[in-house]
């Protein structure tokens, strides 16, 4: 049987994933709105052959109590500008955007995705979410977030409506006959007429089927619902399982429900967020992570603590112990992330202050701290052992933290034979090895 074959991609952010990364001496903080900054990670990300560059979304500012919070980094600019602005720095890296079926129209959604994969000759992708933030409604004229169960009946219906949109226009549509003057055959273009509980949508998108069809379709839920989607509607899915264990069994969750909705468990690209610490030693590496922990502000780590476990947890003593039992008494319907964190906040006696940390320096996904051999040895055992198919690195800080990986941990990868030393196609399908949607 041949080697399986990594699959990777850099998740860019503003300063890095470590939620003090912009603190670090190596980051100049004053440029992570600028171009060059997104321009130097896609270069970086195409030399190393990564599949895709991966752009994240967040709808609301950072904030605690009414007041913006004013130790943490920012969140991300437009997905779609910055992956527009630096494609055109790249020729084969694909580029995944990430936008919200909560907040947004099809149509706009349909023709701005169709646009970037003809812009990009084909490597574009969507990361679809279910925006669910109170402080995201409060920007979008709603008083709180639409309930769960209603927020993915919405994002099926709406991805339904893009399908139908780009399926509109046959591969062959534009003649571009310029003697005769017929620019597209009107036969080969075809409207939607729906009518839905969502959405009414009558009419043709504006623009030829693009290059890979539809763009692909990635998708990051972990709850039922959204393991649900994922197995409905995923290409590439980007996980949160921080543990060996727990990845497999997600992996075989998704891939399990999908022959019941007609598709093929073997075009599926599960990619955990890897948060990778490297050193030249093992003590240099967690040198390093705890150097970077000692940059965290005490607030921001309680803020994001606080936030994902939808608790307050600002009024607790931050030497004293998660208050596990009063958080699940609340009843709420816990992300997956938020169940691993409290067993092991029990598990291991963490204190509030010990699991803000552990939420800031990697976000809730998996981390590994150690040399480059050491993380291309856990990247490796989880493809063997069946826990994903490749990973999306989420580098503590950009850029000298990126530039490590890439310099020294491909190369490893490369030498053992699990992953490309050049591309072999040049849309973000061929890396990925998913075929072109047939047209509906």
């Amino acid at each position: 049987m041949a080697q399986r074959q990594l699959h990777l991609g850099v998740f860019t952010y503003p300063g890095g994933h470590h939620i003090a990364g912009w603190r670090h001496p190596s980051v100049d903080a004053t440029s992570i709105l600028g171009y060059d900054y997104y321009r130097r990670t896609a270069i970086t990300a195409e030399r190393g052959k990564f599949d895709l560059l991966f752009v994240g979304d967040m709808l609301a500012a950072r904030e605690k109590d009414g007041r913006v919070l004013a130790q943490g980094a920012l969140n991300n600019i437009d997905s779609i500008s910055i992956t527009s602005a630096v494609s055109g720095a790249t020729e084969r890296l694909g580029f995944v955007a990430t936008l919200s079926t909560t907040y947004n129209e099809p149509f706009a959604i349909a023709e701005r995705f169709a646009s970037l994969d003809h812009i990009t000759g084909g490597r574009s992708g969507w990361n679809i979410i279910t925006t669910a933030n109170d402080d995201a409604a409060l920007n979008f004229s709603r008083k709180s977030h639409m309930e769960k169960s209603l927020r993915y009946e919405r994002a099926k219906e709406f991805v339904d409506i893009c399908k139908g949109l780009w399926d509109g226009w046959a591969d062959d549509a534009v003649s571009a006959d310029a003697a005769g003057g017929v620019f597209v055959d009107p036969a080969k273009v075809r409207e939607i007429d729906h009518k839905g509980q969502f959405f009414a949508v009558k009419g043709a998108l504006d623009l030829p089927r693009s290059p890979q069809g539809w763009p692909v379709l990635v998708q990051a839920g972990g709850s039922p619902s959204g393991l649900e989607f994922a197995a409905m509607v995923g290409e590439t899915i980007f996980a949160a399982q921080g543990k060996r264990d727990e990845a497999i069994k997600f992996r075989n969750a998704v891939r399990a429900r999908m022959p019941v909705y007609g598709r093929d468990p073997g075009l599926l690209r599960i990619l955990p967020g890897l948060v990778p610490i490297m050193g030249a030693t093992e003590k240099e590496a967690l040198e390093k992570e705890k150097m970077l922990n000692e940059l965290l502000h005490p607030a921001v780590g309680i803020w994001m603590l606080s936030e994902q476990m939808d608790f307050r947890l600002y009024d607790y003593p931050q030497d004293g112990p998660l208050p596990t039992a009063e958080i699940r008494a609340t009843g709420k319907a816990f992300t997956p992330r938020v169940v691993s964190l409290m067993d092991r906040a029990d598990r291991e006696g963490l204190t509030v202050h010990q699991c803000g940390v552990l939420v800031a320096a990697s976000r809730s996904h998996g981390s590994v701290v150690g040399t480059p051999e050491q993380i291309a040895d856990h990247m490796q055992l989880w493809l063997d052992e069946g826990a994903c198919d490749g990973f999306n690195i989420m580098p503590a800080y950009f850029h000298d933290e990126f530039d490590l990986f890439v310099d020294q941990v491909i190369p490893i990868l490369q030498r053992r034979g699990i992953y490309r030393t050049e591309y072999e196609g040049t849309t973000l399908r061929d890396h990925l090895g998913l075929p072109k949607p047939q047209r509906r």
